[in-house]
């Protein structure tokens, strides 16, 4: 009996103690995209009439994609298209894709360092 109040205490103390994880307070869109979070830094995706770009940021600032390098899958239904991220700019873009709403869009990147992100968005 004693060792499962204690048990009980135990995991009572340690549900107090989590916190909500924010990635650096709730993401706005800048760019009327669709905002995801990934390797502390901040990500939006948004539909142009060439295809889609990627905005990066770190803690609310952009950052420019320099070095930066990837692709992108569009899941739609049964459908997939992909196609390479590339710096345009201050922003990726994978050109020919399109963006329907409900799609799953899976962002594949690797840094100048080679540390891979991957980045998961549903497009509203």
């Amino acid at each position: 009996m004693m060792k499962q109040l204690l048990t009980v205490l135990v995991l009572g103390l340690s549900a107090l103690s989590l916190t909500a994880a924010m990635a650096h307070g709730g993401a706005q869109a800048r760019h009327g995209g669709v905002v995801a979070t990934a390797s502390d830094l901040g990500f939006e995706l948004v539909s142009t009439p060439e295809g889609v770009a990627l905005y990066v940021e770190d803690h609310g600032k952009p950052l420019a994609p320099t070095g930066l390098k990837g692709k992108l899958t569009v899941l739609n239904g049964a459908d997939k298209s992909e196609a390479a991220l590339v710096v345009a700019g201050d922003k990726l873009e994978a050109k020919g894709l399109k963006l329907a709403k409900g799609a799953k869009v899976v962002a594949v990147l690797v840094t100048p360092a080679a540390k891979a992100i991957t980045v998961r968005f549903t497009v509203k």
